[in-house]
């Protein structure tokens, strides 16, 4: 990669993972300037067998897969652990979200690991962790949102409880891993120990209960769900407009007053009842209501012409489309294209963080499955010609 990109130049990452918090974890490694090398088997992890499909590609590979050299394995194959193990003693991280204890009967656990490469960093990102009595459990995103709390305060007040509209447990983990593996590489550049990073889902979206989970730990208050409207402000909520919706937030002491600038009604902001946060949340149906009213006879636009005005805070309820066609979208580098080695130009969602001097870059699309496997056998790790013909003539990749 070039020299602006590689603020992770040399530092070789071994992908043993499926689906997204891990192969997220070690995409964005790969963003920034690690080698990445993704193992899978001959007929291609599960996610790329899941819709949606374009032109016979999920489109999951898309998302979580670029910037990697993919070599397929089969790691059930008398000759794979041999490799595997080679390919530890390579990388300097290893990324796996198997169910814990797989690991080890595979003959590859964190103990065999450091026998091979005693530096080696091990990311374990699991459902439920490596410890405690639900570790072995299975888990995907949904499970995730469901046993830490988090669908129990999503949706309407007196709707059931929700997920949300993408993998935000699966995301949320993946960024997590990534914090993790950048901290362990910290402390094995200043002590030159490897470690066992281990990242739990479950963790994870407990971790990010916010203010709920205070409230019951601390205060025995159990916060109802509060569908679009803030849990702790008001007047904050979805209204619409002539042309469709757009979202509000005004429940600050000092936004208020702006909002009833705006709306003309300078009685709402000198009423007593609405003076602080408790009153507005005592009367929200109320302020919804008169708020409802001006949205309703007005253009999107002009109501945001109105809120830019005084400064309140506001955003139309884009769709996906919608959010992708904005400028601000073109502007922040939010999507981004590769060349595919089938498939031609392809779309793929930017990298969020943004660094000045060492930019994340796309260097490499999503790999076919085994598309790199001569490379990463022949060239990385140095197989003979008759080592990478038993490979590949026994079926292991």
């Amino acid at each position: 990669m070039s020299p602006a990109a590689a603020v992770l130049d040399g530092i070789r990452v071994l992908d043993l993972s499926r689906f997204i918090a891990g192969p997220l974890c070690a995409q964005i490694l790969g963003d920034f300037g690690a080698e990445v090398v993704k193992v899978e088997r001959p007929r291609g992890e599960d996610s790329r067998h899941h819709g949606p499909y374009y032109r016979g590609e999920s489109v999951y590979m898309f998302l979580y897969h670029r910037n990697k050299y993919d070599a397929s394995l089969d790691t059930r194959h008398p000759l794979a652990l041999g490799v595997l193990e080679k390919l530890v003693e390579w990388a300097d991280v290893v990324v796996e979200n198997y169910r814990p204890g797989t690991l080890e009967k595979m003959g590859l656990g964190h103990d065999r690991m450091k026998e091979i490469n005693e530096d080696i960093i091990l990311v374990s990102i699991s459902g439920f962790g490596q410890t405690g009595p639900d570790s072995r459990r299975a888990l995907f995103d949904a499970i995730s949102q469901a046993s830490s709390g988090l669908m129990s305060i999503t949706g309407e007040p007196d709707g059931k409880p929700t997920l949300s509209g993408t993998y935000i447990a699966d995301y949320a983990t993946g960024y997590q891993a990534v914090i993790g593996t950048l901290l362990a590489l910290f402390h094995r550049q200043r002590s030159g120990e490897g470690q066992l990073v281990d990242v739990a889902s479950f963790d994870t979206m407990f971790s990010a209960l916010g203010t709920r989970l205070i409230a019951e730990l601390m205060l025995g208050e159990s916060m109802p769900r509060s569908g679009s409207r803030d849990p702790l402000t008001a007047p904050v909520n979805v209204y619409e407009a002539a042309d469709g919706p757009i979202y509000i937030q005004a429940g600050t002491s000092s936004l208020f007053p702006k909002l009833c600038a705006a709306m003309g009604r300078s009685d709402l902001a000198d009423d007593p009842r609405f003076a602080t946060v408790e009153g507005r949340m005592r009367h929200q149906d109320f302020l919804e209501q008169e708020i409802g009213k001006w949205v309703a006879v007005r253009s999107r636009e002009d109501a945001a012409r109105a809120l830019d005005e005084v400064g309140v805070p506001y955003a139309n309820v884009a769709s996906v489309t919608e959010a992708a066609a904005t400028p601000q979208i073109a502007a922040r580098d939010m999507i981004v294209e590769a060349e595919h080695a089938r498939l031609g130009t392809i779309r793929m969602p930017g990298n969020p963080v943004k660094l000045e001097k060492t930019p994340a870059r796309v260097e490499k699309a999503p790999p076919q499955v085994g598309e790199d496997s001569e490379y990463v056998y022949r060239q990385l790790l140095g197989l003979s010609d008759q080592e990478w013909d038993r490979l590949r003539e026994s079926g292991a990749v």
